[in-house]
């Protein structure tokens, strides 16, 4: 590794969703001068998203994208260094710990903040995707109030896709529920609560052959596997709940993990399992993934690198 590609900073921080804007303007402020690389999707998941009603201090909700772009202003302004590129590689043997950017560049960092996110999984038809934002969404919880009074469908079997059914079923005249195998996933608890709501109707071994919609979504296709036939439900919301994929990858065999690649924290902190390395945001959150309990923690995060750095007399 030689000197001309590697560059020292005191905080790195990996990732741009709410997390990683919130560390950034805590570290700003505490003088740590921080390095923030936004990563594959600057902005996050929420750049994705279209309005954003649930963030306190916004009293008649926001784009998505435009609140990120207040974030990384307001992180900019404060000092934070923020840059495009994408982490590739990291070396936590030895402090200071190293991560590659782009497959070309090493950064040597002090301390590192980890809020690469989470994405959510998709079906991966071109219907939906050409209709993400447009009555395709992946978070009941995040758009559920836009289709007050309509019929929708989601798609899932596990406890996640149970919740955000009864979450909709509150709002909409009528939820769709398309279950690929003849039974749940989910926990006994949450089957038993679908199946005793009126108004959410359980398709069993049943896919999603297509939604249906032009500029917007105006129904879905279900294919049912066992006897072949297809239906055409019309509905004004389509959501996806199979799933997220936490942005952890490059960090495996370095970092505690869940199964699902979630990064572990010591509770109640940001701290991972190596000193000095800290996770915040939806690459370690699978119970909440919000836009304010990721600020919330990248607010952690940052107030933890900076105890940690005066302690080890580095800052």
């Amino acid at each position: 590794m030689s000197n001309e590609t590697t560059e020292k900073v005191q905080v790195l921080i990996i990732g741009s969703g709410p997390a990683g804007y919130t560390a950034a303007i805590y570290a700003s402020r505490a003088n740590l001068k921080p390095v923030l690389y936004q990563g594959i999707q600057p902005g996050g998941q929420l750049t994705i998203t279209t309005e954003v009603e649930n963030y306190p201090g916004y009293p008649d909700g926001i784009q998505g994208p435009e609140m990120m772009v207040h974030f990384e202003k307001q992180a900019a302004r404060m000092g934070a260094d923020i840059r495009y590129g994408l982490a590739t590689k990291v070396d936590f043997s030895q402090q200071p710990y190293k991560v590659q950017i782009d497959e070309e560049k090493w950064i040597e960092a002090n301390a590192v903040i980890i809020s690469t996110g989470a994405s959510a999984k998709w079906l991966g038809l071109e219907s939906e995707q050409r209709l993400n934002g447009f009555g395709v969404s992946a978070c009941a919880v995040c758009d559920g109030f836009f289709f007050r009074g309509k019929e929708v469908a989601i798609v899932g079997a596990g406890d996640t896709a149970c919740e955000e059914a009864m979450y909709l079923s509150k709002l909409c005249t009528k939820v769709h529920m398309i279950v690929r195998r003849d039974q749940m996933r989910a926990s006994k608890i949450m089957q038993d609560r679908v199946l005793n709501t009126p108004n959410i109707q359980v398709y069993w071994n049943s896919v999603t052959e297509e939604v249906l919609g032009d500029k917007k979504v105006e129904g879905v296709r279900i294919l049912n596997t066992k006897d072949n036939t297809t239906t055409d439900v019309p509905v004004g919301g389509f959501f996806v709940a199979i799933g997220h994929q936490p942005n952890s990858d490059i960090f495996k065999g370095w970092l505690d993990m869940d199964e699902t690649g979630y990064i572990k924290t010591i509770p109640g902190t940001s701290k991972t399992n190596i000193e000095g390395v800290f996770a915040a945001g939806d690459v370690q959150d699978k119970v909440y993934r919000q836009a304010v309990t990721a600020a919330g923690s990248g607010c952690m995060a940052a107030l933890d690198a900076e105890r940690y750095l005066a302690e080890k007399g580095l800052h």
